[in-house]
């Protein structure tokens, strides 16, 4: 058994990523460091070391003398975040099947349910779930290059899943269509598996276009 101790500025990630893609946190003012740090009883050395992370991740964006900011959600990033994976997934989920050894097909099943469990429990970390399911179908292939530019897309769509999954209904849809995923992956079906995850990665860009037209989101 290994215990894993998780650092302060990994808790402080943890809490400010989670509050962020609930909407808790405006984009349109600064983040106020001092009263945050008060809040949480912490120094602001781990905080600035989780605001960081969070901007390596997409989340944040930091203007000089001003301090870190909430990058607002766009339909110009969707867009090109969405058209990317449309042009690499399929294919890199395809190598990830023939590659994958029964242990990593385990953990694909594991990845799948565990994010079933948060989506059912409407959690926000929804997101970062469905990005570990979709990691692990791309990760047995090797190919690092991909595979980290892929994880990298995947991090900038965390807040646009976790949107996606707003509305009623679409957490079955997900699991339906993770569902169909897994078992053409498992059984290396290679024609329907490319078809299908093209498939959900472009019927979530369509709904999302609805979502963020029908809020007023542009940019």
């Amino acid at each position: 058994m290994s215990i894993v101790i998780r650092s302060l500025s990994d808790q402080v990630f943890d809490v400010l990523r989670e509050r962020i893609l609930a909407g808790q946190v405006p984009t349109s003012s600064p983040i106020r460091q001092d009263a945050l740090a008060a809040e949480l009883g912490i120094s602001k050395i781990p905080l600035r070391e989780a605001l960081a992370r969070l901007e390596q991740e997409g989340l944040l964006e930091s203007q000089t003398n001003r301090g870190f900011f909430v990058r607002p959600m766009s339909t110009r990033e969707l867009e090109e975040v969405y058209a990317l994976r449309l042009k690499l997934e399929p294919d890199a989920v395809v190598a990830g099947a023939r590659a994958a050894t029964p242990a990593q097909q385990e953990g694909a099943r594991k990845a799948l349910d565990d994010f079933k469990r948060e989506a059912d429990l409407r959690r926000i970390s929804g997101g970062a779930h469905n990005r570990a399911f979709h990691v692990a179908l791309i990760e047995p292939s090797g190919n690092r290059v991909t595979n980290d530019f892929l994880v990298r897309l995947h991090i900038l769509a965390d807040r646009y899943v976790c949107k996606h999954l707003e509305p009623l209904g679409r957490n079955e849809r997900a699991d339906k269509e993770h569902d169909e995923l897994l078992g053409a992956w498992l059984d290396q079906d290679e024609p329907r598996l490319r078809q299908l995850v093209y498939d959900h990665i472009f019927n979530t860009l369509a709904d999302l276009r609805e979502q963020l037209a029908a809020e007023g989101v542009s940019g």
